[in-house]
């Protein structure tokens, strides 16, 4: 682990010792309070509900700690990115974004952007490369894109971008701070769904946007108590406990996944796998740079629907899920959604579970 992130980690853990007093519980508790005490608007303090809360401060601490910069919690993944969106766009402003990454943006634009008098402009994940900005007022980043996997060169895009004179928004989801770190390469804002792998339970729906830019987080803010997308107390002090054990469950994930990803492309059975960690994948030159290491995410593709589905019920160690990043691994065929991707894609979100007998039952299910 590099230093950096070790320091982090461990600062994480211990964000709230310097404010707590004799008696004081280390676990943030459960504020489930709509008004606070409030005999001056002056002096400081809660105040109202959709304003604050103390159990989101304690998530929040960490996030800022994770990301080195100022974070505001959401409900969810998807509430993080309509504040980034609503807060850097405007009519007649020109969006892009990916035509290969999470759909639901895709939704998102098109229905709610798009009649409002914005440009929705969507474009495969590699051609980001070489795309030109000009005229952009915002450039939408997802890398690697889900569930394709492509990856694409933040700092590059971002710099040619803000050249261009646009603002940069970076999913982070399938990565999480800990495994790339899009505002260190130039992105002006994260947005993530910590529904994923920092909560990491299945238990739980969360999200955040990130930023350095204090003016902008302002607007990130502002969306937030007058949309009145706040996070529950009791959803973020589940994203809290789960985000403590983040770095660890990672560690075990990504190992795992690589060792499957490389038996997986050595089965019979799989087709066009894709994994950033594996030598040849398209995604490959990103790792040891702009991400840390190949993920936890999977992608590869059996013979047809009814191959992807069998495989998916015969494994009895692969939830059949829609979402990733859990402790325990989970599974799906994609163009069930209408992504663009074959009738048999499977989306492979690699678990805690012992890599050998996840192995046994994976191949055991690829038999049939």
């Amino acid at each position: 682990m590099p230093d950096d992130t070790a320091r982090r980690m461990a600062q994480l853990l211990h964000h709230r010792k310097p404010a707590l007093a004799q008696g004081d519980p280390v676990v943030p508790p459960i504020v489930a309070a709509a008004t606070f005490h409030l005999p001056s608007v002056q002096s400081g303090g809660q105040f109202y509900g959709r304003n604050g809360n103390p159990t989101w401060d304690a998530v929040e601490a960490q996030l800022s700690i994770l990301e080195d910069a100022e974070a505001v919690s959401f409900p969810s993944g998807m509430a993080a990115i309509a504040a980034a969106l609503f807060a850097t766009l405007k009519t007649r402003d020109r969006l892009v974004i990916p035509s290969d990454g999470y759909y639901v943006t895709r939704v998102l634009s098109d229905g709610f952007l798009r009649p409002l008098g914005i440009e929705v402009q969507a474009i495969p994940t590699a051609s980001y490369a070489t795309e030109d900005f000009s005229g952009a007022a915002v450039v939408y980043v997802e890398t690697p894109s889900n569930p394709g996997l492509d990856a694409v060169d933040i700092a590059a895009v971002a710099a040619r971008a803000q050249k261009a004179g646009a603002r940069v928004i970076a999913d982070n989801t399938t990565m999480t701070p800990l495994l790339q770190r899009p505002l260190d390469l130039g992105a002006d804002l994260v947005v993530a769904a910590d529904t994923k792998a920092p909560a990491g339970h299945s238990d739980v729906l969360f999200g955040h946007v990130a930023g350095r830019d204090a003016g902008l987080m302002a607007r990130v803010r502002d969306w937030r108590r007058m949309s009145g997308s706040i996070p529950g107390p009791f959803e973020a002090f589940l994203a809290h406990r789960g985000i403590e054990t983040l770095e660890v469950r990672l560690e075990r994930m990504c190992t795992s996944a690589a060792i499957l990803a490389d038996r997986l492309a050595a089965a019979p059975q799989v087709r066009k796998l894709r994994y950033p960690g594996l030598r040849g994948d398209p995604s490959h030159w990103a790792v040891g740079g702009q991400m840390a290491n190949g993920g936890f995410l999977i992608g590869f593709e059996l013979a047809d629907a009814s191959a992807a589905e069998a495989f998916l019920a015969r494994c009895a160690l692969i939830e059949q899920s829609t979402s990733f990043g859990g402790t325990h691994s989970a599974g799906e065929r994609r163009a069930r959604w209408g992504d663009g991707v074959a009738e048999g894609f499977i989306r492979l979100s690699v678990g805690i579970e012992p890599v050998e007998v996840l192995w046994s039952a994976i191949r055991v299910a690829l038999a049939g």
